[in-house]
């Protein structure tokens, strides 16, 4: 009897043995199998509190090499802040019409200067309803149609004539393109331009211009991540100095709109606006997103983005012509025989295939938006890695656009990546200057045709050269800033062609 016990213990202790090793190996199948689903992607060991931030003495372009270690998708550490990156025009490009990345990461700076309301920095319904009002109303008053085209041809004219009046002396290009750009937004914003030399142009004009330089300056960069130790730092104090005086010439400038308002004859996306927070208030809406703040915020969004970006592109076109004098003849050539002295229009575009290369090639090589910065609205694997809900992943824009599998001569400026075999011109899939999906830019077609009427327009008047005694290879091609690209202020000479 106790044989036949011992027996049965035996046997029990060896099916629990059994059973205790299947759950086991079950449970680590699983884990395996959940782990391998929650991997995140590599990258660079950090350091306690600073992360990788040494590291990044040009952080776009480090980021870039990092990938080529690393990945098209890996870690870094801002400081604390853990951040995915993605790298190259396949992996940016399906991050970027993914809903799951099209929260837009809002910083303390942008907390401290009030943007998260308008379009760039928004999130949510708000976010929807002034991206869907702001695209409507640049149609609505000109962008794609045959307004925008008068207008822009009207504010080259104004340029030229500054152009002209420095008789082929050496000038800086900086401040006159600016305002010519700005003066296009203005127009479809406000209703009308201003003189370049209203000081309160000048003055908005300037501050937007410089607020954009600070935002990607590193002791901005800096305050972003340690809010509570560098919040004292000049940069800072100088940008919310410059939004304040901004949001008081903008508010001026809108009351003056309101006071004038009809609503049956808009003059611009203001009386838009206006007349639809009448509209709403009228039927008892009162918590609509059409409030003053989101027009403010709106307004400032259009007139800084619709500024800088474009100005800064058509001013390293200019110097790209001057540096590569042999693209500019070529330029030159198929305008005087295509156009001749006419004044060049959109529907030329077509028939000007190597100027329209130029222009695209200007835009990759300048790449002025090199990076932006989403964030994941939900958990998401995304190319065998685990990204967690509300991870900051930054989009290396300008990877697509010098991305070496792409492109022929990514580190060059070689108008043929935009021409076929005939000659003819060729969309690039990689060429995505303007980001993409739901926050690709809104104002994509207005800067489209800026870019073509001003760039033609300019090379069909004016030769650009280097100021005497400076040659072509001396002109410096740097380009300076991290949030977007600017050409480094320098003289050239506009000599007249007519």
């Amino acid at each position: 009897m106790a044989m036949m016990e011992n027996l049965f213990l035996q046997s029990l202790s060896t099916t629990s043995l059994l059973f205790t090793i299947g759950i086991l190996l079950a449970s680590l199948v699983f884990f395996w199998s959940y782990d391998r689903q929650r991997k995140e992607p590599p990258g660079p060991r950090s350091l306690p509190l600073l992360g990788n931030l040494l590291d990044l003495k040009s952080p776009h372009c480090t980021l870039y090499e990092l990938s080529k270690k690393y990945g098209a998708i890996f870690t870094i550490h801002l400081g604390p802040q853990k951040v995915v990156v993605l790298a190259g025009y396949k992996v940016v490009k399906q991050a970027l019409i993914s809903d799951a990345f099209s929260v837009k990461e809002v910083v303390p700076i942008i907390n401290d200067l009030k943007l998260t309301q308008g379009i760039i920095f928004a999130n949510g319904d708000s976010w929807r309803k002034m991206k869907n009002f702001a695209m409507t109303s640049l149609k609505d008053f000109g962008m794609g149609k045959k307004a925008s085209e008068e207008k822009i041809i009207e504010e080259s004219q104004h340029l030229m004539e500054v152009f002209k009046e420095k008789d082929g002396k050496p000038f800086d290009t900086t401040q006159p393109v600016r305002f010519a750009v700005s003066n296009v937004i203005s127009n479809i914003v406000y209703g009308n331009r201003f003189e370049y030399d209203d000081p309160d142009f000048r003055s908005m004009v300037e501050r937007a211009c410089k607020n954009t330089e600070l935002m990607g300056c590193a002791s901005v960069q800096l305050y972003n991540l340690f809010p509570w130790l560098f919040h004292w730092l000049g940069a800072r104090k100088q940008m919310m100095k410059n939004s304040r005086a901004s949001r008081r010439q903008m508010t001026k400038l809108i009351k003056g709109l309101q006071d004038t308002l009809n609503p049956q004859m808009g003059r611009g996306l203001v009386d838009s606006f206006l007349a639809r927070k009448i509209h709403f208030e009228a039927s008892g809406i009162m918590n609509s997103h059409f409030n003053e703040e989101n027009l403010l915020v709106t307004v400032l969004n259009l007139f800084t983005a619709g500024t800088d970006t474009t100005s800064s592109t058509l001013r390293y076109g200019l110097l790209l012509m001057a540096k590569y004098p042999q693209i500019q003849d070529q330029v030159q050539e198929e305008l005087s025989r295509v156009v001749g002295s006419r004044q060049v229009l959109v529907a030329d575009r077509k028939s000007l295939p190597y100027s329209n290369a130029v222009i695209h090639e200007v835009q990759r090589v300048i790449s002025v938006v090199p990076k932006t910065a989403h964030c994941t609205s939900r958990d998401v694997i995304f190319q065998g890695f685990f990204i967690k809900k509300g991870t900051t992943v930054i989009y290396l824009l300008s990877s697509a656009l010098h991305d070496e599998e792409e492109w022929e001569k990514p580190n060059s400026f070689h108008p043929a990546h935009f021409l076929d075999k005939e000659g003819k011109f060729r969309k690039r899939d990689a060429f995505l200057p303007f980001s993409a999906g739901p926050r690709v830019c809104i104002g994509e077609s207005l800067a489209r045709t800026e870019l073509f009427l001003f760039f033609t327009t300019l090379l069909q008047h004016f030769r650009f050269t280097p100021p005497p005694g400076v040659k072509e290879d001396e002109l410096d091609l740097t380009l300076v800033g991290s949030f977007s690209r600017n050409p480094l202020p320098q003289e050239l000479c506009a000599i007249s062609r007519v």
